[in-house]
């Protein structure tokens, strides 16, 4: 699986969402993201990345993904943190 590929499944479901995603193994199983998405406001950060795991969801339970780390803004947070994707 590539990297746009599952950038492709999370913007499906949240598509107002900037998304970066990578592989730092180089294998194609071990994933990072980073989104950000107005979806997120008023939700906790486990509700957050449940909503970008169930994206993936069947990518994860057939193994395709065997790990994805995760890191979830709302476009607030972002900016509050001057974080910058590169």
């Amino acid at each position: 699986m590539s990297t746009s590929d599952i950038q492709s499944l999370i913007l499906k479901v949240l598509p107002d969402a900037l998304v970066d995603v990578q592989d730092p193994n180089q294998d194609g199983q071990h994933f990072a993201a980073t989104v950000v998405s107005g979806q997120f406001v008023g939700l906790t950060m486990v509700k957050q990345h449940k909503l970008v795991y169930d994206a993936i969801k069947p990518q994860l339970d057939s193994g395709v993904i065997h790990a994805m780390q995760l890191k979830t803004y709302t476009p607030e947070k972002w900016q509050a943190n001057s974080v910058q994707f590169g």
